[in-house]
């Protein structure tokens, strides 16, 4: 069901705990995600299973007890924290007599609604579409098998299913083809910035740490920012001059991630994700008042691994200084932090600056870091000195 299509839906949110440490018991993070697409959460439900249901994902018992609870708080829609089979979807629905989303439509259709570039939403439609593609089993199974063609007797022709299954794929295919093109304008883009010997910076992290706060500060642009997760999906790249190292570098604000993102859309999103691929500095964007900063660094570290980023040299920003308690500021705003590779399970160290982007405090510091890194290549004598977009 399109989540774009019940933008007042009152909806219950259902986590199942299969034992994994970054349980989110509260399901506070699936909350924020539904108000981001405009639904209303009345409910929350979340049980313990060693192994989803094969059939309900939660069990019989568990599913009558949704069934009640939607009842009692006159919910019209269920929303899962973890992935659905469409078999699962299906059966649920059936038994509890209103749709049933996962966690991964939602984020996609989240997506949906906040791209704005060609670009942006270009990708989304791709991941969609190759959602979707896995959702037709029997879901159409209450109509019938088309005729055949005009003039013709007897032979049964297509079923709705492959109708829609044909359309499917022939748009992903047009999709696919399209964003090639896209793709090969960013690497131009790239290329031209390597023959001005360009030092490029790509801002990461996860969803609503800041990163945009951040960029339009450093940068002095004024790119959409808000207190809410994904508030913008869309690359901007804007020209930064440090002035300690005498030259102007690129810095490029890219989409945020996000606990179990869509594999989808990290597919999707290759062109987009390739500005933090093939930079020269990462700057990786902590909210250092979320207590769950931890878990998030991990999941950041683990998507740029399978972007093949994360060998690029990075620089861990713990945003939001302002609003953290007093007793836990740090004594120095520049230090060191152990973070483990996902891959090799080795620890690496590195470089920590605490900065708050809304008031500036730290950005100085900052400032100095990028300047000593960016000076470790040659100057382009042709570099601008000036803040104006490139793309």
């Amino acid at each position: 069901m399109d989540v774009r299509q019940t933008v007042s839906a009152s909806v219950i949110l259902v986590g199942v705990d299969l034992g994994s440490a970054n349980f989110d018991l509260k399901l506070e993070e699936l909350g924020l995600l539904a108000q981001t697409a405009g639904l209303t959460p009345v409910a929350r439900m979340t049980c313990k299973r060693k192994a989803p249901d094969a059939a309900l994902f939660v069990g019989t018992g568990k599913a009558e007890e949704i069934k009640m609870m939607a009842r009692e708080c006159g919910a019209t829609e269920v929303l899962f924290d973890q992935s659905l089979s469409p078999a699962q979807q299906r059966n649920l629905e059936r038994t509890l007599d209103m749709p049933v989303n996962d966690r991964t439509l939602l984020i996609l259709e989240i997506f949906a609604q906040r791209a704005r570039s060609h670009e942006g939403k270009l990708q989304v439609e791709l991941a969609r579409l190759q959602y979707l593609s896995t959702r037709l089993v029997r879901r159409w199974s209450h109509l019938e098998r088309q005729t055949g063609g005009a003039g013709v007797r007897g032979g049964p022709g297509e079923k709705q299913i492959e109708l829609d299954k044909r359309m499917i794929s022939e748009s992903i295919k047009r999709t696919k083809e399209r964003l090639t093109k896209v793709k090969r304008q960013r690497q131009t883009q790239r290329k031209q910035r390597e023959r001005r010997n360009s030092f490029t910076i790509s801002l990461v992290g996860y969803t609503n740490a800041g990163k945009t706060t951040l960029f339009n500060a450093l940068v002095k642009a004024r790119a959409y920012a808000a207190d809410q997760l994904f508030a913008t999906l869309d690359t901007t790249t804007r020209q930064m001059y440090l002035g300690d190292a005498a030259r102007s570098v690129s810095v490029s604000d890219t989409v945020g991630f996000i606990r179990d993102l869509p594999h989808g859309l990290i597919d999707a999103f290759e062109a987009t994700l390739q500005e933090a691929a093939e930079a020269d500095l990462l700057l990786h964007v902590v909210d250092g008042a979320n207590p769950e900063y931890l878990e998030q660094i991990e999941e950041v570290q683990r998507v740029l691994a399978e972007i093949g980023a994360d060998q690029v040299p990075q620089v861990l920003v713990f945003n939001k200084l302002d609003a953290v308690e007093n007793a836990r500021r740090p004594l120095h705003l520049s230090d060191m932090f152990e973070v483990t590779d996902p891959v090799s399970q080795t620890v690496r160290s590195l470089q920590r600056v605490f900065v708050s982007a809304r008031t500036g405090e730290g950005l100085p510091s900052l400032r100095e870091l990028l300047a000593s890194q960016a000076g470790s290549l040659p100057v382009d004598g042709d570099s601008p000195r000036l803040d104006e977009a490139v793309s």
